[in-house]
């Protein structure tokens, strides 16, 4: 073989090892992109934090936010099952925390998570309002664990902008959003015969609530927000219209969920978060199950406080006895408003086709 010869064989050699390198790192950085990114979908998944709050949402484009942290203690159990609910939405790090309020339910697990995985920025409603010990105690160790992370005071009509998803925050610290962009209230019916509630002064009518848009997908998640503040927000003119999910508000206690929202909001499906001795109060559970539109009512656990006839099939309950199994009820949405709900003790999982 000649000289000339050989040079050109090492250049073409050259050549296609450059490309086929080249292809590689193409091919490694696409399956990085598409783990990161669940194919035009979005993920919600309601984790079991044992009666209280913690709902992680991760966008097509791969941001995350994780509305509440569970309960402090347990070993860190709550930040542990945060992590792995991660892991499996093929995410490394929760691009905004949202804090509803600070009961130790929902806020409680904050120094735990910020010590397992990174976080970008916490979002709440501003100082606390409740003059309680254990509240004042809440929120001290709150801003002791996210000293050095960027914070936001949330109010209504802001946003969190998270790429593919529209979030605004409807309550915050008491106070409500009166229209949303793109949605014309319209008169409420169900104002008219709903009854009074009553003044609270707890964290739980500070509450930030959210609505979260996805093409054509909508999911209401309003913390523990009570019957009060519930009727302020859509009486007499409903600002939301209706949604595709609804988390139950205040794990499906009778304090919240007045007829006057469910029936206006009229989810096609409800979680709700409580646990096997928390919530899912009869009467909050028969006003959910009657709304107008409702076809499944998913539970995490079975309320055994409650009866039969007060709690969905099994096949809806992610956990069906007692505490500390730790099964998860997973959503993944479409653009055009069809969804699914995974029961992840079953793993069975039910369409919901678009309207």
């Amino acid at each position: 073989m000649s000289c000339s010869r050989f040079v050109r064989l090492v250049r073409a050699f050259a050549v296609l090892l450059a490309v086929g390198v080249s292809c590689g790192v193409f091919a490694l950085a696409h399956a990085q992109a598409t783990a990161a990114t669940p194919h035009g979908k979005l993920l919600i998944e309601s984790i079991d934090v044992e009666g209280g709050q913690s709902t992680l949402l991760v966008a097509p484009s791969g941001q995350s936010l994780l509305v509440d942290t569970g309960w402090q203690d347990h070993n860190g159990r709550d930040a542990e099952r945060i992590a792995a609910a991660m892991h499996e939405a093929g995410i490394t790090r929760i691009d905004y925390v949202l804090i509803t309020h600070f009961h130790d339910d929902h806020v409680g697990g904050v120094p735990a998570l910020v010590a397992r995985v990174k976080v970008g920025e916490f979002l709440d409603h501003g100082e606390n309002r409740e003059d309680a010990a254990a509240t004042r105690n809440n929120y001290a160790a709150y801003l002791k664990a996210i000293a050095g992370h960027p914070r936001r005071i949330v109010h209504p009509g802001d946003t969190i902008p998270i790429k593919g998803l529209n979030v605004v925050v409807l309550t915050a610290d008491g106070q409500h959003i009166s229209a949303v962009p793109g949605i014309k209230p319209v008169p409420n019916p169900w104002c008219a015969g709903e009854h009074p509630w009553p003044d609270d002064p707890t964290e739980n009518a500070r509450s930030a609530g959210i609505l979260v848009t996805f093409g054509k997908f909508k999911f209401l998640d309003l913390g523990d927000l009570t019957g009060k503040k519930e009727v302020a927000l859509v009486c007499p003119a409903n600002p939301i219209g209706k949604v595709d999910l609804y988390l139950v508000t205040h794990h499906g206690m009778d304090w919240s969920n007045s007829r006057a929202i469910v029936y206006a909001i009229s989810p096609r499906v409800a979680i709700m978060n409580n646990g096997a001795h928390k919530a899912g109060k009869p009467a909050a559970w028969e006003i959910v199950h009657t709304s107008p539109r409702i076809v499944d009512l998913w539970q995490l656990h079975t309320a055994e406080d409650s009866d039969a006839a007060h709690n969905s099939p099994e096949a809806l309950i992610a956990n069906p006895k007692g505490d500390g199994d730790g099964h998860a009820l997973k959503v993944v949405a479409l653009r055009n408003g069809s969804f699914s709900v995974t029961n992840t003790r079953t793993g069975q999982t039910k369409q919901y086709p678009h309207q």
